[in-house]
């Protein structure tokens, strides 16, 4: 149960913020510095196959049936290869500044660099940029009190 949670919290949430304390720093740093192109599209594979399974979004993820599995030992021998081989020291020490949530912070900063690595693609911009044919300009000027 204690290692499910750990590895739920240090992977399946980006939200909370890198801590400022050094030893996060340091270990976000080693997370982002020990990683690929490749690692961080295939963490990036990882999370979009999870979405995949919420209900509200089965419709419009068409997975290979082997995808969870595939995505899953990939992101855990990633994962695995982070903490013990290549940041082992930055890891302890976050932790013991932090506790479990250093962990969460420094895959927060890897996840970003993750959605950077995909958002760079030009076909992924295009499709972002679509959103700007349904934004209403004006409602959001007003708002935001453009001049």
């Amino acid at each position: 149960m204690i290692k499910h949670s750990l590895l739920a919290l240090a992977l399946a949430s980006f939200t909370v913020g890198a801590a400022a304390q050094p030893a996060v720093d340091a270990f976000s740093k080693c997370l982002a510095d020990h990683t690929t192109g490749k690692d961080r599209k295939d963490l990036a594979r990882w999370i979009f196959v999870a979405m995949g399974a919420h209900p509200e979004m089965r419709a419009i993820a068409e997975l290979a049936p082997t995808a969870p599995q595939e995505s899953s030992k990939t992101a855990g021998e990633l994962f695995t290869r982070l903490m013990v081989e290549s940041c082992p020291e930055q890891a302890r020490a976050a932790v013991q500044a932090r506790g479990g949530a250093a962990i969460q912070a420094g895959f927060n900063v890897l996840g970003q660099l993750a959605m950077q690595e995909l958002m760079s693609d030009r076909e992924v911009a295009a499709r972002m940029g679509l959103l700007e044919q349904y934004v209403d300009t004006a409602k959001l000027q007003s708002v935001l009190g453009a001049r």
